[in-house]
């Protein structure tokens, strides 16, 4: 399968996006192994403090971490999937930025982060993803699926060895056995961009 059948698969995934709830119960997990920390409020236990830093999330899709965090500058999702008009629409009326682009074609910098999550095993490219991000933010925060089998909407095979690569750095590795729909072997950490301005 090539990188246009495999962005179809996922398009066709997600459908018309009413209903996120399993991705978004995931995402809690992701959040903490990235190193996010939840401050609740009478409205929700589900708040991140940005402390006014400007995030770039690659591969978002249409329910961003972003959405769960509140104190922050320059948000914005990078996704090259279409989504629904409302979902536009969602992330304008909380000050998100939703640009339809490939993670291995942005050009962006001066981030304070880069979060990637469950995301790059839909790229063409992981290296030139992680490349960019690099170039986009001071720090990385990631979680990722490893030693999954390519499939139709996942076409990269990653390793522990292959992300440690990636990034300059070590991560941890942890096995999950169904917390919030968490099932197999995932990568993560946060790790050190090459945007120090």
């Amino acid at each position: 399968m090539n990188w246009n059948d495999s962005i179809e698969w996922e398009k066709n995934w997600w459908g018309n996006c009413q209903n996120t709830i399993y991705e978004e119960l995931k995402q809690i997990i992701y959040a903490v192994k990235m190193g996010l920390r939840f401050t609740p409020d009478e409205k929700t236990p589900y708040r991140i403090d940005l402390q006014g830093k400007s995030v770039l999330d690659i591969g978002g899709g249409p329910c961003s971490l972003l959405l769960k965090c509140y104190n922050g500058s320059k948000l914005t999702v990078i996704d090259p999937l279409k989504y629904p008009t409302w979902v536009y629409r969602r992330y304008f009326e909380c000050g998100i930025a939703l640009i339809e682009k490939k993670g291995e074609d942005i050009e962006a910098v001066n981030y304070d982060e880069v979060w990637i999550y469950n995301c790059l095993q839909h790229t063409e490219d992981p290296e030139k993803v992680i490349q960019q991000a690099k170039k986009a933010g001071k720090v990385i925060r990631i979680f990722e699926w490893i030693g999954t089998s390519a499939s139709n909407g996942h076409l990269q095979i990653l390793t522990e060895q292959r992300l440690n690569d990636m990034l300059c750095g070590n991560g941890k590795v942890e096995i999950f056995t169904g917390e919030n729909g968490l099932k197999g072997k995932a990568f993560f950490g946060i790790f050190k961009g090459e945007n120090e301005s």
